[in-house]
């Protein structure tokens, strides 16, 4: 299987059952041997998705016809192939020839000279398509309109940097772990692996910033727990959670396990840290997070909300909720939620969070501090939501955080996509009185 076959089987599985990239290319991109072809299998999925909406009008101002659903993977061949004459260097003799081909490798034949006509005419004709349908704000930013709308509405001045910020490629940073090396000791490692790499500065002493990213097997001691894998972003709990020895400590929503790890290596004094999952198949992610960092947490499958079913009653003194999100604020590293969330989604999500808050808050003692966090920069889920809770709950108070990194929202410090080459982040620190 070729590298193009590869991503149009990603890409339609996508279309078809709405599933993440992080999801579906994992099972795809494991039939490719070479690295290469998986590193451009890897390249045209995320692209296409990135641009799929402004590629989509473009795609369908040269048909004729609709591509029918149940060949969503030629349409899929076709947006690469479009992708690839936008964004990349692939000669254009390789682009026609190998998206061609393809069509034989998916086992529809009859599809070549379709994608031969499509590619053909993109040469002939791109400027002109491209002028007539740019005038589009969907097309010219590639984001779905309301997604645009919500933009506009919480960030007048600033929503056309957000999306811009939104469809470029995602830095990769890393977190050393001081309980196993020190951070000059793995710079250095770095080095003589050939990965050229710097530190963040002293808002995060223990971020490491790569200069390309590379695959998580290349990392010197990925597998001893030397380092994580982390955005400069989601390294800011441990230090507003003012963490001390012989503390009791929960993470509500913990998977993957980045945070709660963080947590850990920070603090290695805590009484107790408790880690709490929903979901069986992000609870394996998390079970192999602990396995491969050493770490000594509780682990519970179980949903936070229904506290008596994990809950011992013995109160903790700080608690992690990284609630579930729009995940909006880290769209430029998953550029497929821009297809798969839909506005509907923000009402489920934020009635869940407001059930986490309220559920969680009384598990908290007297004095104790709760971290809300989001990687979403919508203000219905982050000030909005924390506005809110503190109108039902007279024992609650905000703690300013006081930081040099993002933007202070009155109720917490709000991080907009590309800001210092960060992620999307909200973070409110809410204490019981």
């Amino acid at each position: 299987m070729q590298a193009r076959t590869c991503a149009a089987l990603i890409l339609s599985t996508l279309f078809n059952e709405k599933k993440n990239l992080s999801v579906v290319m994992p099972v795809y991109l494991a039939r490719l041997g070479d690295k290469r072809d998986r590193a451009l299998a890897q390249e045209l999925s995320y692209g296409v998705m990135r641009w799929y909406f402004k590629l989509d009008v473009l795609l369908a101002h040269m048909l004729e016809r609709p591509v029918k659903h149940k060949d969503n993977d030629i349409k899929a061949l076709l947006l690469i192939g479009l992708y690839q004459f936008q964004h990349t260097r692939i000669p254009v003799h390789a682009v026609v020839s190998g998206t061609v081909d393809a069509c034989q490798e998916l086992r529809k034949p009859w599809a070549k000279g379709l994608v031969n006509a499509i590619l053909r005419r993109y040469q002939n004709e791109s400027e002109h398509i491209l002028e007539k349908i740019d005038g589009e704000p969907t097309v010219r930013f590639s984001h779905p309109s309301w997604f645009l709308e919500l933009l506009q509405k919480d960030y007048p001045r600033q929503w056309q940097a957000i999306v811009e910020a939104n469809n470029q490629k995602a830095p990769m940073y890393l977190r050393i772990n001081p309980l196993k090396t020190t951070l000059d000791t793995y710079l250095r490692a770095l080095d003589e692996a050939g990965i050229h790499a710097t530190p963040t500065g002293t808002d995060s002493p223990q971020a490491i910033k790569l200069e390309r990213p590379v695959d998580v097997d290349r990392l010197p001691f990925f597998s001893e727990g030397h380092v994580s894998v982390q955005d400069l972003a989601a390294q800011f709990a441990p230090k507003i959670m003012d963490l001390i020895a012989g503390q009791r400590v929960l993470d509500a929503c913990a998977a993957p396990g980045g945070k709660l790890a963080h947590l850990q290596e920070s603090e290695p004094g805590l009484a107790e840290l408790v880690a709490i999952e929903s979901e069986p198949h992000r609870f394996e992610r998390l079970q192999e997070t602990v396995d491969r960092l050493g770490l000594k947490v509780i682990l519970k499958l179980a949903d936070a909300r229904d506290v008596g079913a994990w809950w011992d009653s013995i109160p903790f003194d700080r608690i992690l909720l990284d609630a579930p999100c729009s995940a909006t604020g880290v769209v430029r590293r998953h550029p497929d939620i821009k297809y798969l969330r839909q506005p509907d989604d923000i009402v489920a999500i934020c009635r869940l969070q407001r059930e986490l808050l309220a559920a969680l808050w009384p598990l908290l003692r007297s004095g104790g501090k709760l971290l809300y966090v989001t990687c979403s920069i919508l203000s219905r889920e982050n000030d909005q939501q924390i506005a809110g809770f503190l109108e039902n709950h007279g024992n609650a108070s905000v703690i300013d955080i006081k930081a040099n990194w993002g933007h202070n929202t009155g109720y917490g410090r709000q991080i907009l996509p590309g800001e210092s080459d960060m992620d999307g982040f909200y973070y409110a620190c809410l204490q019981k009185i």
